[in-house]
């Protein structure tokens, strides 16, 4: 971010590193760092856009509608259905969701994949001019995907920090104007030190280059389902994950109001014996919430990761029944999508009944991020779990 002689103290980023537990870098403990020591924001050239495009994701009874599938994943999805895994019928897919009409009603932004940044309808007009009809934010994925991380316990790192900040200003000339990067934490795998540090400092090196570039960075350090612990492990890790990466976020000058978190709701590890209460996994997850997530930022935009499209819809209108220092509401992608896919069934016959299905359940999340929604009436499509182990991207 450009230098300024404007400057403003993050009171949230200097008390974080104060009482911050940080991982040794030379030898892998944890270790109190014994003085207090401030991190200055500096006012950069995008800061006020930054800051209003952060409050016009979140805004009242809106969410993100993620789809930001690599190619490959887009591919399952429409194999799941009949279709060869082709430009053409991927762009059919994302137009028929991206030109559903209303849709802006019910979403604030859209997490596109590179291609569909820069694809247009089959009449010629630009998917981000879609959008922009509708009011809806475009965004991007800017991540290169998992990889291993040698020396830890099977865990992975997300690569995609080389040449980040050239993509991201031609990702903003192209019209997106946030902008997210996915890694994930194993709770089977441990999770080592090295790869919770790995994660918190990857994230925090996108985000300040992401703001230096014009785009809301999505922090999305996702905690996979994977594992049968309860959900008080499930706790321990999250509060673990978003120490480290606030941590990191002050030390990069991340500025708190300019961005949006994605995490993943405390829930208990998918085949644990137990399954938890809307009302339980909303009580878990605030808490986690409000002991580590300064009220400077603006949104929580939760995934879904892999629940039923009704659970998700649940657990969103659970924590939602009281106030919260941020406005706390939904970032999904699958959990929007299903029904959509399996009315579609790549037939322009279906189109209509495709979107108004989309249309369904982005009422529903909307609802529940007014703390207003009901179940009373959904399919039994909606309830069908969505988990996936090892699910990637």
């Amino acid at each position: 971010m450009a230098c300024s002689n404007v400057m403003k103290l993050n009171v949230a980023s200097s008390s974080w590193i104060s009482g911050h537990n940080s991982v040794n870098h030379r030898t892998g403990s944890t270790a109190r760092f014994p003085t207090r020591r401030f991190s200055v924001i500096r006012a950069g050239s995008y800061t006020d856009e930054l800051v209003k495009t952060a409050k016009s994701i979140a805004s009242p009874g809106r969410g993100i509608l993620a789809i930001d599938e690599s190619n490959a994943t887009c591919g399952k999805r429409l194999a799941s259905i009949g279709l060869d895994n082709t430009e053409t019928n991927r762009q059919a897919y994302r137009q028929l969701l991206l030109t559903t009409p209303g849709l802006g009603d019910y979403i604030s932004g859209a997490i596109l994949f590179e291609e569909t940044l820069y694809q247009s309808t089959t009449d010629g007009k630009k998917f981000v001019d879609c959008l922009r009809d509708e009011n809806i934010v475009p965004g991007i994925k800017v991540d290169k995907g998992l990889v291993p991380l040698p020396g830890s316990n099977n865990e992975s790192w997300c690569q995609g920090l080389d040449g980040l900040a050239s993509r991201s200003a031609e990702y903003y000339k192209q019209g997106a104007r946030f902008a997210k990067w996915r890694t994930v934490v194993s709770i089977p795998c441990g999770p080592s030190a090295l790869a919770v540090k790995e994660a918190a400092w990857g994230l925090a090196r996108y985000a300040a280059i992401s703001q230096d570039n014009g785009l809301v960075p999505i922090v999305e350090p996702e905690i996979l389902l994977d594992g049968d612990h309860p959900i008080e492990r499930t706790l321990e890790v999250a509060e673990q994950v978003w120490s480290e990466v606030f941590y990191y976020l002050a030390e990069n000058n991340v500025t708190f109001e300019g961005i949006l978190l994605k995490p993943s709701m405390v829930t208990p590890g998918a085949e644990h014996k137990e399954k938890a209460s809307p009302d339980t996994i909303a009580n878990y997850t605030l808490t986690m919430l409000r002991r580590r997530v300064p009220p400077a930022v603006p949104g929580i935009m939760f995934l879904s990761g892999g629940q039923s499209e009704v659970e998700a819809t649940l657990n969103l209108n659970a924590m939602n029944q009281s106030p919260n220092p941020w406005h706390v509401s939904f970032s999904y992608a699958r959990a929007l999508q299903n029904t959509v896919l399996k009315t579609w069934q790549g037939r322009p016959e279906n189109i209509e009944a495709a979107q108004k299905s989309l249309l369904v359940r982005a009422k529903a999340n909307s609802l529940a991020q007014l703390g207003k929604y009901s179940a009373e009436g959904e399919s039994e499509e909606a309830k069908k779990g969505m988990f996936v182990k090892g699910y990637t991207y």
